[in-house]
């Protein structure tokens, strides 16, 4: 069952991860992209924090897709959280 779009979070600047959060069936599933995936998404490097959020919001659909096909492919327990990186992306 694919996930469907929440909250924004933000970037945290210590994982060096933009986190966002999606609903599965009403639950909410905690979910974070690496910066470097972020960045290889957009064919970029060394992106400004600041620029995070404007980042995530230009490749969002896609970010979402990446991360709902990881978590149906995800053991399902309570406070999973989908994280993607660079590996995920099958480039």
């Amino acid at each position: 069952m694919p996930l469907t779009r929440d909250k924004i979070i933000g970037h945290d600047v210590e994982r060096l991860a933009f986190r966002f959060t999606m609903l599965s069936d009403g639950e909410e599933v905690t979910c974070q992209i690496s910066d470097a995936a972020m960045d290889e998404l957009a064919g970029m490097q060394g992106t400004e924090s600041s620029a995070r959020q404007a980042q995530f919001l230009s490749l969002r659909e896609t970010i979402e897709r990446i991360a709902s096909d990881l978590y149906d492919e995800a053991p399902r327990f309570k406070g999973y959280v989908v994280r993607i990186f660079t590996k995920h992306l099958g480039g």
